[in-house]
Parts: C-alpha cells; sequence; structure tokens
C-alpha cells in the first residue's frame, strides 16, 4: 500500500498505525469510528464487545483486524452446547505412556474471536474470565500463559433474540469497550455490492504490524501525558454515575483506570502525546453502556441517553 503526503510527516508508529487503519476501513466500510475504537482498545491492552445483529461485519472486522496486525487468528462459535474444555483445551491420557498430554484449545491465539458470546451457557462464558483478566487459565492444577498479545473480539445478539443469556457484570467488565456496528450508509452498501466480496479482499490483505511492533505502541501509549484538569475530570465523569439516582450502581474503579487507558490510546491513535477533553468524551459511552445499568424502576432503560446527559451536564476544564 502507497504511503500518501500526509503519512509522510507522521512519525513512522504513527504512520503505521493509519496505514493499518485505512486497511481495515477498506474492508469494513464506512465504518471509521467503529474501527478508530478497535485499534484503541488493543492498544490500551483491553478485549471488545460488539453487540449488533447478525450479518452487519463483525466477523469480518475481527479477521480484519487479525490479518492486519499480523497475529494468530482464532474463531469460536458459541453454542449452547459448548463447553468449557471446547475453549481452553482438555488432557488427554496415554495409557501406554503412563502420562496426560494437553491440547490446546482455540483460546491459544493472539486474536480470538467469539461469535455469539451470549448464545453459550454461563459456565462456558466465564471460562474467558481469567484468560481475559490475566493472559492466563488454569487447567487440571496448572496455569497456562496465553500468547501475547491477546485480544479478544465477542460478539452479542441483542438478548429480545430467542437462545440467548445475558452476559453477568463480572463477564462484561472485562471488556474494555462495547461498540455496534450498525447498517451501513447507503453509499457504503452500494459498493458492497459493486466490490468483490470481502472473503475475497480479506485474502488480499498484508501484516502492516506484527506482535513486536505492537509491543512497542502499548509502550508509547502508557506514556501519553493527561494532565490533572483532565484526570479532575475524568473522576467528575465517574462520581456522576455513582450518584445518579436512575443507575443501580455507578462506574468501578477498574472502569476508571479503563477509561484513563483508553483515552491515551485514542490520543495516541490520533497523532498527539498528550489527551484531550474530546478523547475522553468519545470513548466514555461505549465504555460506560455495557457497566451502568438503569434501575427497572425507569420507563426508559437505554443507559445511552443518561450518559450522554451525563457529558452534557458535566463540566469540561
Amino acid at each position: 500500500m502507497a504511503v500518501t503526503s500526509e503519512q509522510a510527516l507522521l512519525s513512522p508508529q504513527h504512520a503505521a498505525l493509519r496505514e493499518a487503519q485505512q486497511q481495515v476501513n477498506q474492508v469494513v466500510l464506512g465504518k471509521d469510528q467503529q474501527v478508530e475504537l478497535a485499534f484503541a482498545t488493543l492498544l490500551a491492552g483491553g478485549h471488545l464487545l460488539i453487540e449488533d445483529l447478525p450479518g452487519v461485519g463483525k466477523t469480518t472486522l475481527a479477521h480484519a483486524l487479525a490479518l492486519t496486525l499480523g497475529l494468530d487468528y482464532n474463531r469460536i462459535q458459541f453454542t449452547s452446547d459448548l463447553l468449557p474444555a471446547d475453549v481452553l483445551g482438555v488432557s488427554i491420557y496415554h495409557n501406554a505412556e503412563n502420562r496426560f498430554d494437553f491440547h490446546p484449545g482455540p483460546v491459544f491465539s493472539q486474536v480470538v474471536l467469539a461469535d455469539e458470546l451470549n448464545r453459550a451457557t454461563p459456565k462456558t462464558q466465564s471460562s474467558l474470565l481469567e484468560a481475559m483478566a490475566e493472559g492466563q487459565i488454569s487447567i487440571d492444577g496448572n496455569t497456562r500463559a496465553l500468547p501475547q498479545p491477546f485480544f479478544v473480539i465477542a460478539t452479542q445478539n441483542p438478548l429480545d433474540l430467542v437462545g440467548t443469556y445475558p452476559l453477568p457484570d463480572s463477564q462484561l467488565d472485562r471488556f474494555l469497550l462495547n461498540i455496534s456496528l450498525g447498517y451501513p450508509s447507503r453509499e457504503a452498501e452500494r459498493r458492497l455490492l459493486q466490490e468483490d466480496t470481502r472473503a475475497n479482499l480479506l485474502i488480499e490483505l498484508k501484516p502492516v504490524l506484527n506482535a513486536q511492533s505492537l509491543g512497542e505502541l502499548k509502550a508509547a501509549v502508557r506514556k501519553v501525558h493527561t494532565s490533572d484538569a483532565l484526570l479532575d475530570y475524568i473522576q467528575d465523569l465517574v462520581a456522576a454515575t455513582r450518584e445518579h439516582p436512575k443507575f443501580v450502581a455507578g462506574l468501578s474503579p477498574r472502569a476508571t483506570l479503563a477509561l484513563i487507558a483508553v483515552s491515551r490510546a485514542l490520543a495516541f491513535l490520533r497523532g498527539r502525546e498528550y489527551v484531550i477533553p474530546e478523547d475522553i468524551k468519545t470513548v466514555f459511552p461505549p465504555l460506560a453502556r455495557h457497566r451502568l445499568q438503569v434501575r427497572s424502576t425507569e420507563g426508559d432503560r437505554n443507559s445511552d441517553r443518561l450518559i450522554q446527559v451525563l457529558l452534557e451536564e458535566v463540566a469540561i476544564p
């Protein structure tokens, strides 16, 4: 892919990130902001939850990211009869040698697509908890490290569809951001009709980054400056969720740390070494929507509208 004059003005790190985003955007049409948030999630060391209807490009986004980043990729199709061993792996006894051999499951990959995660039973859903939180799994009394980087992209169907199990709060909290792709615009859908299939376009994708360069990028993201005034703003937003009477509970300290991390990642993606209020306002809704539960006594249970009200009410420094 040719490097544009705009990319030439960027640092090599930012130019590579820009090229990677552009490549994914060529496959996932008209979803620039969602692609940007997916990259921010990865650079912040988190995991991504995509909640949307089937057929809008969730799997295509995950596969395009894996190929562009030069990482190993596995897709796990979650169903009601899937067992934890189908995800994590299993130890098989060899009678002749009197020993067990561990056969790793599909979770042993750098990018894991947990497709339709909420179609699996709670027991199978929870098999990902340790992997997502600590980058390891414990099985048969042994702890096994997962490949690094380790990035889970989970898709979830709307809960009003038949055969779905709501993810518990502990599972939801493991996802850094929750985004929705939505239907394509008319222009993007026309391109889908005119161009080659997404499957054929995916075959043509070339790695732009690799595991080593991603590690360097993550280290650079951690150095992005967040002023004391912006830390005050973040704390004010979080405090507003805890004091709001319509929420069952506010954001936790872990969510506060996540907000800082992903704001730094977004600032870095946009070519800055410092966070500005716009970064925080961009990532706050997808960070908060799956963590904030509206009280059952409220007529309007849509947390997105309440989150937007909070952003309008909390003063920007």
